[in-house]
């Protein structure tokens, strides 16, 4: 097994907080939240009151001032794999950077205690009923008036988007122009923003995902997220993150999958001795471990690169190509291991092959990981043409 070396002594300190906190304050719940379709609020509170939320914020928010990407590394390996519906990472570094980095002080100091706090969850708007990874292909509209910009469209699948009270909506700002994109924060209460339903989906149970209607919404120009005509290259510059830390998420879900079958198969007997000691279980935790290792160096490597600023689009496509695949590879294999067992919902394995279905859609399909590292490598049809 790979011996990790990215993390310190004071982050291993952490996970054992953050083991401990999970163990009181959200595995107990967990199957509540999945037959409700969505987390407690409350949970976002009491991890606002740990200081896990938005770590890299201000101090006179309530942040640590810490950023350091590794503690959320920490959070999604610790958390994710057995309740994944609390989507810390979206809220800390996929969104929350956009607060933190790209935000007007006046929208920091409006929005950010509350982020810190867990009383202002937050999501992001992107994906539209007729359009997934084509972000150039939206067709919500923003057209500018005197003090504000009314806002037209609809999202669909929005992660944390029942619970949210905060909501950075991507729109079409130029008609004309498919990259001249905003982005505007849209806060819950505004008139003419709806909530549909909390969509059920194959996995990932206790994940609130929704869509979002937007019918005239005056979002005041105060609301607007930097320039009006560049939110497009914003969330470039935002992807390569959201994609390091959905691969986080995705071996550690492999990796808990992995440990529970190997004290299945240790434990499970069959012609008179542990399944596990047969050649074949042998041969398929050896190649799955192997695998794992793997995923593990890859994505260490990439958040080393990451947290000294140098993770290119090309290498965060990989990492979240790689280990969402070998998620899928995992979890499936170690379902075989468990037999019958594992396609009864009573065994945790059955879960986690239901969670593992969205990792190679969400973030990027990996249809369009391969495209963009199929690019970086200057296999480009558009400039043979």
């Amino acid at each position: 097994m790979l011996t990790r070396t990215i993390y310190d002594e004071e982050h291993e300190m952490f996970r054992n907080t953050v083991r401990a906190w999970a163990e009181k304050e959200v595995y107990p719940h967990a199957e509540t939240w999945r037959e409700d379709g969505v987390v407690s609020r409350d949970v976002w509170k009491k991890a606002g009151d740990e200081g896990f939320l938005c770590m890299f914020a201000d101090e006179k928010y309530g942040g640590l001032g810490l950023d350091d990407f590794r503690y959320d590394m920490i959070l999604c390996e610790e958390i994710g794999p057995r309740e994944p519906g609390l989507f810390l990472g979206l809220h800390n570094r996929i969104v929350g950077p956009y607060l933190q980095k790209f935000a007007s002080d006046e929208q920091r100091d409006r929005f950010m205690q509350g982020v810190v706090s867990g009383e202002t969850i937050l999501a992001i708007a992107m994906t539209e009923p007729g359009t997934g990874s084509d972000l150039a292909g939206i067709k919500t509209r923003a057209v500018e008036m005197d003090d504000h910009w009314v806002l037209n469209g609809s999202k669909t699948y929005i992660s944390n988007g029942y619970l949210a009270g905060l909501t950075l909506v991507a729109a079409r700002t130029n008609p004309d122009k498919p990259h001249e994109i905003g982005l505007f924060w849209v806060e819950d209460g505004m008139e003419g923003f709806d909530r549909g339903r909390n969509l059920k989906k194959v996995g990932l149970e206790s994940q609130d995902t929704a869509e979002l209607f937007f019918d005239d919404v005056k979002v005041p120009k105060e609301n607007v997220l930097g320039d009006p005509k560049a939110g497009f290259k914003t969330m470039m510059m935002n992807l390569a993150e959201e994609r390091l830390i959905g691969a986080v998420g995705f071996v550690g879900r492999a990796e808990h999958a992995f440990n529970i079958t190997m004290e299945f198969i240790m434990e499970r007997r069959a012609f008179g001795k542990p399944i596990g000691t047969f050649q074949n279980s042998r041969f398929k935790m050896a190649s799955m471990r192997t695998e794992l290792d793997a995923a593990w160096a890859l994505t260490d490597h990439c958040a080393a690169a990451h947290m000294k600023g140098e993770l290119s689009a090309e290498m965060a496509a990989e990492v979240k190509l790689y280990t969402s695949e070998v998620e899928g590879r995992v979890v499936d294999e170690c379902l075989q291991l468990h037999g019958g067992a594992g396609y009864m919902d009573e065994y945790e394995i059955s879960r986690l092959y239901r969670d593992a279905r969205i990792s190679r859609i969400y973030a990027g399909t990996s249809e369009i990981m391969r495209e963009i590292i199929g690019r970086g490598l200057g296999l480009d049809d558009r400039q043979r043409n």
